[in-house]
C-alpha cells in the first residue's frame, strides 16, 4: 500500500480520517501570510486537513480556545515563552515556524537568514557600493544573524573595515520615546554614514521608518543611501517613497513544508533535531537600489531631480540649475560619471514609470503616456519599440 492510500484510510487522532489542525500563524504580517499560502497548497496537494485559524497578530497570545481544543497538531509562529507554554500544555505535535523562542523541544523550519544577508549584500554591491550600513531590531536573533551575515558578505568590498555600522532600534522603542525622538535619532545615524552608502533593512515593516529618517537627514534614496529589505510585503514596498526593494524570503515554502513535516509527525516520524532552512528566491528589485554609486555629488543631485521629476517635461537646463553646474559642464560629468547622457537617463526613468503604470493599473494607454512625460501616446510606443522592442500593449498583456 502507497503512502497515499495509507493516509487516505488510517484514521488519525483517534477517529478521524480528516487529521484537525491549529494554525496559530498571523495575518497581519505578509511573512505570515505567505506561510499560510503554503500551508493551503500542501493540503491541496496532499490528505485534506481540517485547518482551525483565527485572524491575529504576531505578538498576540494564543487563543483561549487552545485549552480546551481536541486536535491532531499545531503550526505556529511562536512569538514568546508563554505561546510556547500554552501550545506544549496541548500535549499534540508541533512545528515552529518562527525560531525565536530558543530551546523549545519542536522542530523549526524557517527561512535562511544568512542567506538572505549574502543575498541582500550581494544586490548592494552589484551596485558598485563600498560603504553599508544595517538597520535592525535589538534582541531579535532573526536580525542579529541577518546582521552578521551581512557584515561576513561585505567585508571584502569594505578593504578590512569591521565591522558594519548599525543602528538597532528595540521592538519596543515607540512606547518609550516619541515618533520624533525615534526618527530625528535615526536620521542623524543615517546623515553620519559615508556616502554613497548601501543600507540592509532587517524587514519591511522597518522600510517606511527608515525611508522617512533619510528625507529628514536630506539624503536623496538611492542616489545618497541604496535601500534594500527582507520580505516583499507589496503594498507596504510600494507604499514607500520610493518605493523599496527587497529580499523574497520564500515564507510560501516555508509553509509548504512545515505542512509537510508535520504531516510525517502525524504518522509517527521522529521529529528532526536541526532546523530545515529555506532558501531565499530573489531581490525585487524597485526604486530604491535602482542606482549606481556615484561620488560626484553633483551628479548624485541630478540624478534626484532626474528620478523624481522626469515625468514633468523636466529639461536638462533645469537639472543643470539644480546641479549648480553649467549645461555642458553637466552633459560631461555626467556621461563621465554614467557612461549615458542626462537625456538616455531622463528617457530610462520615463520608460520605467510607464512600465509601471502600465502593469500596475488600468490607465487609458495615452493617460499612461502623459503621466510617464511622454508628449503623447505614439510617441511613447515609438520609445517603446525603439528601446525595448515591444509595444506599450504587449508589455501590459505579457506584464513584464
Amino acid at each position: 500500500m502507497t503512502k497515499t492510500e495509507r493516509n487516505r484510510v488510517k484514521p488519525v487522532g483517534g477517529s478521524r480520517s480528516r487529521p484537525h489542525i491549529a494554525l496559530l500563524v498571523e495575518t497581519s504580517l505578509a511573512p505570515g501570510r505567505d506561510i499560510l499560502r503554503g500551508i493551503a497548497r500542501y493540503v491541496r496537494e496532499h490528505r485534506p486537513w481540517g485547518l482551525y485559524h483565527e485572524a491575529h497578530g504576531l505578538d498576540d497570545r494564543a487563543p483561549s480556545w487552545l485549552s480546551r481544543w481536541r486536535g491532531d497538531g499545531v503550526i505556529a509562529r511562536i512569538q514568546s515563552p508563554r505561546m510556547a507554554q500554552a501550545i506544549g500544555a496541548s500535549g499534540l505535535p508541533v512545528v515552529d515556524v518562527l525560531g525565536t523562542v530558543g530551546g523549545l523541544p519542536y522542530p523549526l523550519v524557517h527561512v535562511d537568514n544568512g542567506a538572505i544577508a549574502r543575498m541582500a549584500a550581494g544586490h548592494l554591491l552589484e551596485r558598485g557600493l563600498r560603504h553599508f550600513g544595517f538597520f535592525g531590531i535589538e534582541g531579535e536573533n532573526w536580525s542579529e544573524e541577518r546582521y552578521a551575515a551581512f557584515c561576513a558578505a561585505v567585508a571584502p568590498a569594505q578593504e578590512g573595515l569591521q565591522p558594519v555600522p548599525s543602528y538597532q532600534l528595540p521592538r519596543d522603542a515607540l512606547t518609550r520615546r516619541s515618533w520624533e525622538q525615534v526618527e530625528n535619532r535615526l536620521a542623524r545615524w543615517v546623515a553620519a554614514l559615508p556616502k554613497p552608502v548601501g543600507v540592509f533593512v532587517c524587514s519591511d515593516q522597518r522600510g517606511p521608518q527608515f525611508l522617512e529618517a533619510c528625507r529628514r537627514a536630506g539624503m536623496a534614496v538611492p542616489e545618497d543611501v541604496a535601500v534594500v529589505s527582507v520580505d516583499n510585503d507589496e503594498p507596504l514596498c510600494e507604499v514607500c517613497s520610493p518605493p523599496l526593494s527587497s529580499v523574497e524570503a520564500n515564507h510560501i515554502t516555508v509553509g509548504y513544508e512545515a505542512a509537510a513535516l508535520l504531516d510525517k509527525l502525524l504518522d509517527g516520524v521522529v521529529a528532526p533535531k536541526k532546523p530545515l532552512l529555506i532558501a531565499p528566491e530573489r531581490v525585487i528589485t524597485r526604486l530604491s537600489t535602482q542606482m549606481l554609486a556615484v561620488s560626484d555629488p553633483a551628479i548624485a543631485s541630478a540624478l534626484q531631480m532626474i528620478r523624481e521629476h522626469a515625468h514633468e517635461g523636466l529639461h536638462v537646463d533645469a537639472i543643470a540649475r539644480q546641479a549648480g553646474l553649467s549645461r555642458s559642464v553637466l552633459q560631461r560629468r555626467f556621461r563621465g560619471e554614467l557612461k549615458r547622457s542626462v537625456h538616455q537617463e531622463i528617457l530610462a526613468v520615463r520608460i520605467q514609470r510607464a512600465r509601471d503604470l502600465l502593469i500596475k493599473s488600468n490607465l487609458p494607454l495615452a493617460i499612461v503616456a502623459e503621466r510617464a512625460g511622454f508628449k503623447h501616446q505614439e510617441y511613447m510606443g515609438a520609445v517603446f519599440r525603439a528601446h525595448l522592442g515591444t509595444t506599450p500593449a504587449k508589455v501590459r498583456r505579457v506584464g513584464v
